[in-house]
């Protein structure tokens, strides 16, 4: 056997060196791969899971808790509901787009504004906030509109302020008006303002509806889709007001997965159309319905939002907060001054209390308060510790605990299980 040369031994070993690092390679890349895989099905369940927590959220920022005007530690009444992404506005005080460009909301997501009463401190900031919006946004034919629910004049309100200031907004807005009934107010206090009915519709103007009361559910049906229900009801106070009720649809039960795997149906696609409500047939010939194998649904959150107002008008209020997860009810005044908050159609903490009990709600905030009232910290000579009205409220609750708002205060209402 011939023997193998000195070059042809180093040029084997240059071959060998070369190989093993070509397999270092492939391998080292393999696992780079392999890990790169990992990343994007993290990422992929990341933002699967960010997805569901923003359709599950719902929350509560009040961005104004004060009465009458808008003060240095109070604004005036404001307050948003956000819930899957969209933020719905409820009043409209004053300075309110300042209070939320001091907040953590985005204006641009405001899809839905509610009006409770056309007194100034709850929607004189609507032009201006209405105005920013548009300065803010790009033309976008297929925008959808703006809804925006209050009593009947806010229609003739918005368009004329509109006109007057030669404002022309770059999105499209839909005014639906609800028509009070003449015991929502002094008979010397009711309009009827029927001369404030036009046929004109400004350019960014569809045409929205009018609400009347409806006779048998004593209430006004805003509107009713898949997932959500949202209700007036009527409140007395020196003019019309309303208050608002936003109820989630329940959602479809658990499914029982122990009795499913007795019935032979393995986790799978299977699962999931019986989840969305449709029947299953088993290779055996065997028919599954939903409702063989699905819990009881899940109750869906309440929120009630009540206006100015010294009591409700109706049955409608009780019986449509009822087990409300969230009553917001104001309370401009202290118990010692009842008389003097009955007289201009306010209430009290025992007032708010009184109907939170009867409705066995699970939480009570209290707003709107006078600016006489101040947090401990802020307590001057002539002013009273906010802290005594959440003290006499809770008194009426039989120390349930009662939550006094303030601005920018954000409150989680979790989903049912």
């Amino acid at each position: 056997m011939s023997s193998v040369s000195v070059a042809q031994q180093a040029a084997f070993r240059r071959l060998s060196g070369s190989y093993r690092r070509a397999k270092f390679l492939i391998q080292t890349m393999e696992h780079v791969n392999e890990q790169l895989h990992v990343q994007q099905l993290l990422v992929q369940i990341l933002l699967q899971w960010h997805i569901n927590t923003i359709k599950m959220s719902m929350d509560i920022t009040f961005l104004g808790t004060g009465s009458a005007y808008p003060s240095p530690t109070r604004g005036a009444s404001a307050l948003v509901l956000r819930r899957e992404g969209e933020c719905w506005l409820f009043d409209c005080g004053e300075g309110t787009q300042t209070q939320v460009m001091k907040s953590h909301l985005k204006a641009g997501r405001i899809t839905k504004i509610f009006i409770t009463h056309l007194h100034g401190d709850h929607f004189f900031g609507l032009p201006g906030l209405l105005c920013t919006l548009s300065l803010q946004s790009s033309p976008d034919p297929n925008k959808p509109a703006v809804d925006i629910y209050g009593p009947i004049g806010l229609r003739n309100f918005i368009w004329r302020t509109m006109e007057l200031s030669h404002s022309q907004l770059l999105f499209p807005y839909v005014v639906h008006e609800l028509v009070p009934t003449r015991d929502q107010c002094p008979a010397e206090e009711f309009k009827e303002f029927s001369d404030l009915a036009r046929d004109e519709v400004s350019p960014q103007e569809a045409q929205g509806r009018i609400l009347h009361l409806d006779p048998v559910e004593n209430s006004y049906l805003l509107f009713d889709n898949e997932q959500l229900v949202v209700k007036a009801f009527r409140l007395f106070h020196r003019i019309p007001s309303f208050g608002f009720v936003v109820e989630e649809k329940p959602r479809t039960g658990k499914l029982n997965v122990q009795k499913l795997k007795d019935l032979g149906v393995q986790p799978g696609p299977l699962y999931g159309r019986l989840k969305n409500g449709m029947a299953v047939v088993l290779e055996n010939g065997r028919t599954i319905s939903p409702s063989d194998v699905l819990e009881d649904p899940i109750p869906g959150r309440k929120i009630c939002i009540l206006g100015d107002c010294s009591g409700v008008v109706g049955d409608a209020a009780a019986r449509l907060c009822r087990e409300a997860d969230l009553l917001i009810h104001e309370a401009t005044l202290d118990d010692t001054q009842e008389e003097k908050a009955r007289e201009h159609g306010h209430s009290t903490p025992k007032v708010a209390s009184d109907f939170a009990r009867l409705c066995k709600v699970k939480k009570l905030v209290l707003t709107h308060f006078s600016q006489r009232y101040k947090p401990p910290a802020q307590v001057g000579e002539g002013d009273t510790d906010v802290t005594e009205l959440k003290r006499q409220a809770e008194a009426v609750l039989g120390g349930q605990e009662v939550a006094l708002a303030e601005d920018f205060m954000t409150i989680e209402i979790p989903m049912k299980k």
